[in-house]
């Protein structure tokens, strides 16, 4: 061996080491394990579908005030119907998936206010297009009315309404009580008071035909549905 060459081992241990491999992507693009802030900080996963359905929910409710007005009542009735699943769905994706999974979004003011308010109009609208009707169904008519007065008890067209749908249904007490809690809100409408002039007729009727066994059966009157 010359003088000065190193031997194969020396030779091994004295070649310069690799250099170190850079450490990896904090955001590596494509699938795999994300780090730092993730989906959720962004509305997660479902903020996409659940803004989407807010969206169609606005639209359809749009497209059924444009078929009442134009007195398509039945068109209007499947519009509000779709926009309430729209609301639905968008209720849906805020719904935490089992397992480990991150955080349903969250609703910000704006979209919880709209949800609120497009789910009170439907359902206002609802009754209005139900009263339209050649006949009416005024359980669903009342029905329609709680889910309005649950949000807003203030609300002078469902109270009302809710007072009609008891009168028609035959709970007379409760159409008074409805009625007159209508026309403490407004207490000129000449619809209110005529149904509340018609509610105690009746009542009166039912009074006095438990008294004297009467068995007539009093006739439909002709009532004014706003």
């Amino acid at each position: 061996m010359q003088c000065g060459a190193l031997s194969p081992v020396l030779m091994l241990s004295a070649a310069p080491e690799p250099p170190p491999r850079p450490p990896p992507s904090r955001s590596p693009p494509g699938p795999g394990p994300r780090y730092g802030p993730g989906p959720e900080a962004s509305g997660g996963p479902g903020g996409g579908a659940l803004e989407s359905s807010l969206r169609a929910a606005v639209a359809f409710k749009a497209e059924g005030q444009r078929c009442y007005r134009e007195k398509k009542f039945r068109e209007a009735i499947g519009k509000y119907h779709r926009a309430l699943l729209q609301l639905k769905a968008a209720q849906g994706a805020r719904q935490p998936d089992p397992g480990p999974s991150p955080a349903p979004p969250r609703l910000s003011e704006e979209q919880r206010r709209l949800m609120e308010s497009t789910e009170v109009e439907c359902y206002d609208s609802l009754t209005a297009c139900l009263l339209q009707s050649e006949l009416v169904n005024y359980e669903r008519v009342r029905e329609y009315c709680f889910k309005v007065l649950e949000k807003q008890q203030d609300n002078f067209k469902a109270t009302y309404r809710a007072g009609i749908a008891f009168y028609h249904l035959g709970d007379y007490s409760r159409a008074l009580r409805y009625l007159q809690e209508a026309r403490s809100r407004e207490p000129t409408d000449t619809n209110v008071l005529r149904y509340i002039q018609l509610t105690q007729l009746r009542m009166s009727r039912c009074s006095r035909e438990r008294e004297g066994g009467s068995s007539g059966g009093p006739g439909r009157a002709r009532d004014v549905i706003g």
